[in-house]
């Protein structure tokens, strides 16, 4: 990739102003229109159940009609916990609309510009940060094992938005949109570890994060996702956040943080995620 291109942090005061082309998108309370490019490159399902699966060793894993792994290729995803980590509960956090929304039309008040390679050419994606998601993160990596855990692809697709999907030979070495999210995002180190698109499990036509293959107790694991279909195998671990799109008076981040509170002081997270939850 050209050394030319850097990825820009823009601040607020430089550059304001409504959302350009929120067309494609509606607000957090309703579905996206349509799904383009930035859908295939960033989200967790895969719609189409017909579509190969890819076959080359970066490949998500591939599990049993029952959604068991087999037991030859379970592998933990996760180091030993850090010792300041082993008294903590482990919460496996998604990062699109969840805690921020890409797209490659320009927005004027995007807070991050990440160039992102797709075959040869240079393109920026435009990040906008969910509100409160910097206080949000910060309380987070203090009460828990925090794990980023996205089912975005390495790089960006090729030719097509299905194309990465099919393609058994794409395999790119770096996470050229993640990785630098997740560095300009997370400036307290709340997250401990970092898991992508490779370490999901593909299953009937959708990328889940199985929580059996941390490393960790699952009494002791939580996961914080927008889509349902990424913690289909483990629902009563969830902690489940509506879709985030452009809708800056979204309080749901700082909303959850009471509830993490009361979560990071329990020995068993299943004594509290299964019994139901005001307004549920």
């Amino acid at each position: 990739m050209d050394s030319a291109a850097v990825i820009t942090q823009i601040s607020k005061e430089e550059a304001r102003g409504p959302l350009r082309g929120k067309g494609d998108h509606k607000s957090a309370s309703q579905k996206p229109r349509g799904r383009g490019i930035l859908h295939s490159l960033f989200c967790c399902v895969c719609r189409d159940d017909g579509e190969p699966v890819p076959s080359h060793g970066g490949a998500p894993l591939l599990v049993e009609e029952n959604g068991a792994v087999p037991k030859s290729s379970t592998q933990y995803l996760l180091p030993e916990a850090k010792a300041q980590d082993s008294d903590k509960i482990c919460v496996v956090i998604d990062l699109d609309e969840t805690l921020v929304h890409s797209s490659f039309k320009p927005v004027n008040n995007a807070d991050f510009i990440i160039p992102v390679e797709i075959d040869g050419v240079v393109h920026q994606v435009y990040v906008l940060k969910r509100p409160h998601v910097d206080e949000f993160l910060q309380r987070m990596g203090e009460l828990f094992e925090c794990v980023l855990f996205t089912a975005s692809l390495a790089k960006g697709p090729g030719r097509s938005a299905s194309w990465a999907f099919k393609s058994p030979a794409y395999s790119p070495p770096h996470h050229q949109y993640a990785d630098p999210v997740a560095d300009l995002l997370d400036k307290w180190g709340a997250f401990r570890a970092r898991l992508f698109r490779e370490s999901c499990v593909f299953h009937r036509g959708n990328y889940v994060k199985d929580l059996s293959r941390l490393g960790r107790d699952l009494r002791r694991v939580l996961i914080l996702d927008n889509s349902p279909a990424s913690y289909v195998f483990h629902p009563d671990n969830a902690v489940p956040v509506a879709s985030w799109f452009d809708n800056m008076s979204d309080t749901e981040l700082h909303d959850l943080l009471p509830f993490f509170e009361q979560l990071s002081r329990v020995d068993d997270v299943y004594s509290v995620l299964r019994q139901p939850r005001p307004g549920s």
